[in-house]
């Protein structure tokens, strides 16, 4: 619809744990290696793979923030970091707060044309809103989520895209997953949600163990479920 609603406070998070995942998904950082002391996925630390710009202004000054860190810190702190902005004075990132942030994130989808921006009367006061301004662009996502958990249903995780994978995490740890079924039928709609139900209950460790390249998505499931 263009804005975030007021009782969901989980888009922020999410969007912070995409940049984590996108940043991973392009070689650019990932978990350190397995070892007696860090097993779990949240307690090992984030690591600069790459520190090669990806063109992208929001990644990018995230990838320098994690370069600049030490000592390294987790998928769990980086979110919270990233979500909570310029008042974490330990690291003295100075990254904007959490709606700037926010806003930041959608003005960046507005120059690549997905989004645009308006001001909307909400009674009492005005509200920058995000319209979509790219539908087909909507739609083709819409698609993709759905024919993932229907017609190309692969009923193992280790099995599934990564970034139709991270995308269905990402929805759902922003709770937005919902809004994906809503044009299904009823009985669609029902094969659905308990596919992703299945899908989103897994033990993040056995997945990630399994799934080469895709521990950075099973981590901020983790981060999440937490």
């Amino acid at each position: 619809q263009g804005y975030t609603s007021f009782w969901n406070d989980c888009i922020s998070s999410g969007l912070r744990g995409g940049i984590l995942i996108e940043l991973a998904l392009r070689g650019r950082i990932q978990l350190e290696p397995l070892s007696l002391r860090r097993k779990r996925l949240l307690e090992r630390k984030v690591l600069l793979k790459s520190d090669v710009p990806t063109g992208d202004v929001l990644l990018d000054e995230t990838l320098r923030h994690i370069k600049a860190t030490e000592p390294a810190e987790t998928v769990q702190t980086w979110i919270e970091l990233l979500t909570a902005g310029g008042c974490w004075e330990l690291c003295q990132l100075g990254l904007m707060g959490e709606v700037g942030q926010r806003h930041r994130i959608t003005d960046n989808r507005g120059e690549k044309g997905i989004l645009g921006t308006e001001k909307q009367n909400f009674l009492l006061f005005d509200m920058t809103t995000h319209p979509v301004s790219n539908a087909a662009e909507k739609q083709r996502l819409l698609r993709r989520l759905q024919d993932s958990l229907l017609e190309r249903w692969v009923n193992e995780p280790r099995r599934m895209e990564r970034r139709t994978l991270a995308l269905l995490v990402l929805a759902h740890s922003s709770d937005v997953l919902e809004n994906v079924f809503a044009s299904l039928a009823d009985d669609k709609y029902d094969l659905a949600v308990n596919r992703t139900k299945d899908l989103l209950e897994v033990d993040p460790e056995a997945e990630a163990a399994k799934a080469k390249g895709a521990e950075m998505i099973w981590a901020v499931l983790a981060a999440f479920n937490k």
